[in-house]
Formats: structure tokens, sequence, C-alpha cells
């Protein structure tokens, strides 16, 4: 990518005061795309909604990166029986944050952009499913959506057409595994947020046994983008497979962190180096986690030409996860950071798979006995053997993203393992 960010408008987060409130969302031309669709039905059938969300190729920004489009595209014909919309607002992956900064200073865009989705998927019922921590963002949100009701954009009839639709607000109580989207449906139907297994996929069976569509806070928040602009235009944004803006959300060793709004495939030395301020007190850099706590770190001398979209970043032997980008300094212990990670997955993981709850405990307990200065290389190996029985046997993606902090990070920063543990040989007898 040229030069082009610095001339970069935001589009989701415009830097325009008082969006909160909806007559000045309108003046910017709020819910507009909303009207565009509902007042000419023939030309912006549910179907053709999805097809221009589909070619504009709205990939998640809730870490899968899946095509928002395709996925609207799985829930079956309609048989006159409740379907639904749930949006993921959990957002408790540590290193990310950039969904509460739509909620503060544009929620009207998501709300619209959850409207038009209801009306491409057939569904009448929204609900917002948001971590219990965020309460003064659930009070912005609440606002919003009172005012959307009092517009006439949610409701029975929504602007004259024969479109209904309602959104509820659900807080979380604050556990992690509810951002995995089987386990947000359970707790939203009031159960223990256990994942489920798939199949049936939520589309095909999803709250309360009927059709559902899960998509994250940010992936909603563009459709508006793409009803006003066209799919074309969207594409022109960013990288050509990942496109359109990103919310970075920057944090760790860093000058300036933050969420800053540009295109998908940016430079990371670019964001790291110009657009948040530099590593702090002039050090050198010595990691990257590019998208959230569960994503692969990587080395500082592999950044070079890295850019932040997901076809370079998985060449790189990471994701582009939610883009909560963690920067870590010269001086950052390494085998200190993925115990904490551990802890934390250890803590979070609801049990239900034996893999997940074993493995989490065997790995925060393996890494706290070598951050202690008591481990032994063995217990690197041991570390790995764990990581290979919890990948990939587990309902849901938990494990995993615990597992490969820990395999990432001893591959790749091994030397540092290695110094913490004891060298003990073992005689044969």
């Amino acid at each position: 990518m040229t030069d082009d960010w610095k001339t970069y408008k935001p589009l989701l987060l415009p830097d325009l005061p008082g969006l909160t409130d909806i007559e000045t969302y309108e003046k910017y031309e709020g819910y507009h795309a909303l009207k565009t669709v509902l007042d000419n039905p023939d030309t912006w059938s549910p179907e053709e909604v999805v097809l221009q969300v589909k070619d504009a190729n709205i990939r998640g920004r809730g870490g899968a990166g899946f095509n928002a489009g395709l996925k609207w595209s799985f829930m079956p014909p309609p048989d006159g029986k409740p379907r639904y919309l749930a949006c993921n607002g959990d957002e408790s992956e540590p290193g990310t944050f950039k969904d509460r900064k739509i909620f503060e200073f544009n929620p009207h865009l998501f709300i619209e952009g959850a409207i038009i989705a209801a009306y491409a998927i057939r569904a009448e019922q929204i609900y917002v499913y948001i971590r219990g921590e965020y309460r003064a963002w659930v009070r912005i949100l609440q606002k919003a959506v009172d005012q959307a009701y009092q517009k006439g954009y949610l409701g029975k009839n929504i602007l004259g057409a024969d479109f209904n639709a309602d959104m509820t607000l659900h807080m979380g109580a604050g556990a992690y595994i509810c951002g995995e989207e089987s386990s947000l449906m359970e707790s939203l139907e009031g159960k223990r947020g256990y994942p489920r297994v798939k199949p049936p996929f939520p589309a095909q069976r999803g709250l309360w046994g009927r059709p559902t569509t899960i998509n994250n806070i940010e992936t909603l928040a563009n459709v508006p983008l793409v009803i006003r602009n066209g799919s074309e235009w969207y594409r022109r944004i960013g990288a050509e497979t990942h496109p359109g803006p990103i919310l970075y959300g920057i944090s760790g060793h860093i000058n300036k962190p933050g969420v800053y709004e540009y295109p998908s495939g940016m430079s990371v030395h670019t964001l790291i180096h110009e657009v948040a301020g530099g590593i702090r007190k002039g050090k050198k850099l010595k990691a990257l986690i590019p998208g959230g706590s569960s994503t692969p770190p990587l080395r500082a001398d592999v950044l070079d030409g890295l850019t932040m979209d997901s076809d370079s970043l998985r060449k790189a032997g990471s994701m582009m996860g939610t883009a909560g980008m963690v920067i870590l300094d010269e001086d950052t212990d390494m085998v200190d950071v993925v115990w904490r990670i551990s802890h934390f997955y250890h803590h979070e993981s609801c049990g239900q798979c034996t893999p997940c709850r074993e493995g989490t405990g065997w790995l925060e307990k393996t890494l706290r006995k070598i951050r202690n200065g008591d481990g032994e290389m063995r217990d690197l190996d041991l570390l790995l053997a764990i990581c290979n029985r919890m990948e990939g046997r587990t309902i849901c993606a938990l494990a995993d993203a615990a597992a490969w902090p820990v395999r990432y990070s001893i591959e790749r920063f091994r030397d540092e393992f290695e110094a913490k543990c004891k060298q003990t040989v073992y005689a044969l007898s």
C-alpha cells in the first residue's frame, strides 16, 4: 500500500461529532441505505441484498474472516416461522477492543446494518449480545435503539414497508466462551454457555431450534456502506481479497495505543511506526500478536513487507483475527506472555470437552513451572504434545486458541524457553 492511507477519510468512525444522536446521523445520510432498500423492494429484494453483500466480500470482522453475504445465503427459504439475527458484541478476546468504539461513536451505523441484514435473511427479531463489562456502552446503544424505534426504523411496518424488525440487547455475564457463536445462542436461551456440536449449523438449527445468522458488530456496520455505494466501490478499498475499512486495535508497548480506522492491507510497519507512533521509549520491536491473543505471534524479523489482511498473515504463519495488534518490545519475556495467555484460557474454558478442560490446565501449570525457573528441557516437548492433543479435538475452537500461542511461541522463541529450563541429563538405566 502507498501513502494513500494518509488521505483516507474514516467511514465507520468518521470525524463527525454527535453521531450517537439519530438526527445528526440522519443528517449525514444515516438510514439512507435502509430507506433505499425498503422503498425499492423490486430492485432491492432480500436476495439482491444478499448478492450485493456477497459480491462486496465483507469478510467477518470477528475473527473467522468468512464472507458475510455467503453466510447469509445459507439461511433456508422462509416457512412462516421465526428466524433470527444474532449480533455478536461480546468482544472478550484479550487485545480486542474495537466494537466498543462503534457503540460509543456511531451506534446507528451498526443498527442500520443489522436491520438491513435482518431484511436480507427475512428475520424479524434481532438480538445484540454484549459483554457484561460494557455497561456504559450498553446504555449508549440502548438509547440509540430507542431513538430508532421512535423514528420508525424498528418495530412494525418499518418505513411503511411490509417488514417488521425488533432489536433486543442482552448482556452477558463475563464468560469469554459466549463469544463463540453457539455458546452465545445457548446463553441467549437462558442456558449455560456450552458450545453446541455442529452440524447442525446455526442457519439450520439456531436459536430455539430456528434458522439463525450470527454476525460481528463491525461486520454489520459495513453493510450500509455497500448499499449506499455499491459492491464494486467497496472492493476498491484496501486489500483485493480482504477489502473494506478495518478497525485496527493497537496496544502493548506502543506510544499511541488506540483504535485506528484504515483500509485493510495496511503495512504492519506503517501501523506500528507511523500510525501508532512507534515503540515506546525508543526500543526495538520483538514480536507482534496480530489479531488478538489467540493468533500465533510473529517475530519482528518476518514483518518486513507484511500487510494486515488474511492472505498475507496466513503466509507469514498467523491470522488476521480481530485485527487487535499487540506490540511487544525487545525487553518482553515471551515465556511470561504465553503463561499469561494460557492462564486466561484455562480460566475461561467452559470445561465441556476433556482435551480443553484438562489441556488448558496442563499448559498453564507447565508454563508456570518454566516461568518460575523450575522447568526442564523435556517440558517443552510435553507442551507441544499437549497442544497436539488439544487442536482440532473439541466442539469449539477455544482449545485451538489456547494451543496456538504456546505452540508457535515455543517454535519461534525456543531459545527463551530453553534459557529458563534446567539442563537436566537423564541417564539410561
